[in-house]
């Protein structure tokens, strides 16, 4: 991605290296704790955020912010902040626009960037859960040790492969503010686990594409994709593919206990954003087949 130079969102936290903020001595828990979380998740069908719920429920506090006196430590200002702040000011421009084009206003997410563990709205979040959107605050998190994970397990390397995995979540932050997030939770709450999981595939796929048409958008107008990007990118959204990680994890595939979509569907919604640069085209809850 010819990134380098180009304007920084303001609109960016770096909580790395502040504590995950557990009270009173709670338990820490570490990568390959977390990792093991994420693996027994996989194994029974679970979301990790279900099983991190059962631990906090069992008596283990959650975050807080530094007491007074401890410090907050200073922002790290590495290339990784400044990569992710790029790309996200430049999803700003994106959904500025389109926005405007159907007369709305945007308003902007902030991106948060932590280690192992982080407080938000939405409760205590592991690193294990990945990177998330919280409606509840409009912050998307992102711990940025899952990039090492996404390319050395996963076979995802690349600066698009990143940038894909910001834009997905800043497209859920797009369906919060279209209201589809706060329909699909109204009728998960009243369907059979199933139901529920089928809900959040169409979820999922709709933020990979609109991942897609900020993808579109990046390159035709402001030339920000090079030769191997689109690679990049359709790798990391195959990586992340339900069937493919319950492979991982050595299980069956299992599509009917699958939240995200198969590696297929995920890089297929995400090439159609790509191609089209149209919402209008993500339309994941009408389409008949995903």
């Amino acid at each position: 991605m010819d990134w380098k130079g180009r304007r920084r969102s303001s609109n960016v936290e770096d909580r790395r290296g502040q504590s995950g903020g557990r009270r009173g001595g709670g338990l820490k828990l570490g990568g390959g704790a977390m990792l093991l979380i994420a693996v027994v998740a996989l194994l029974f069908g679970q979301n990790p955020l279900e099983i991190l719920g059962l631990l906090d429920s069992s008596g283990i506090s959650v975050g807080t912010s530094p007491s007074p006196g401890q410090g907050t430590p200073a922002p790290i200002d590495d290339e990784m902040s400044e990569f992710m702040s790029i790309v996200l000011a430049d999803t700003e421009v994106t959904w500025d626009q389109l926005f405007a084009a159907e007369g709305q206003s945007y308003r902007e997410p902030t991106l948060v960037l932590f280690s192992d563990a982080v407080s938000s709205a939405c409760g205590y979040n592991s690193a294990a859960v990945g990177p998330f959107y919280c409606p509840a605050d409009q912050k998307v998190y992102i711990d940025t040790t899952f990039f090492s994970e996404l390319s050395r397990r996963f076979g995802a390397p690349g600066d698009f492969a990143q940038a894909y995995v910001l834009a997905h979540e800043v497209g859920h932050h797009v369906q919060n503010l279209l209201g589809i997030s706060n329909e699909v939770h109204e009728l998960r709450s009243r369907s059979s686990k199933a139901q529920a999981n089928a809900l959040s595939v169409r979820m999922e796929l709709q933020a990979d594409c609109l991942a897609g048409v900020w993808g579109h958008h990046a390159a035709s107008q402001r030339q920000l994709l090079e030769e191997g990007d689109i690679e990049e990118g359709m790798r990391a959204a195959a990586a992340i593919g339900d069937d493919q990680m319950q492979r991982h994890a050595g299980r069956a595939v299992s599509p009917e206990s699958w939240t995200h979509g198969s590696s297929e569907q995920r890089t297929r919604w995400f090439k159609r954003g790509l191609q089209s640069g149209d919402m209008a085209t993500c339309d994941t809850f009408a389409a008949n087949q995903l």
